[in-house]
């Protein structure tokens, strides 16, 4: 694990949700330069804030940390027929990213 995961993984989530670091401070009860220092490298969550990221995002810690690179998907609203549409799409989204 590199220890700038956190950061450069940080920043990914909150550009895909088109968030700017002060509008994801304001979601996470955090400043601008908070934010910015995490994605910076230049400081890091307690594990209560880590855990909070992780929920926002729908991740997990793991995930966050650098330790595991798949993202996870909350299901558990989801009835057993669209979960088994889901993994189908996922299961052709890969067949086609290895052919490529």
């Amino acid at each position: 694990m590199n220890v700038c995961d956190f950061g450069t993984i940080l920043k990914q989530l909150r550009k895909s949700q088109n968030l700017t670091q002060k509008e994801l401070g304001f979601q996470l009860g955090l400043s601008k330069a908070v934010v910015s220092k995490y994605e910076n490298g230049m400081g890091y969550p307690t594990f209560d804030v880590l855990i909070l990221i992780a929920d926002y995002f729908k991740v997990t810690t793991d995930y966050l940390l650098g330790v595991e690179k798949s993202k996870t998907l909350d299901v558990s609203t989801l009835n057993e027929t669209q979960i088994d549409t889901i993994r189908r799409i996922i299961a052709e989204f890969n067949k086609s990213n290895r052919t490529q």
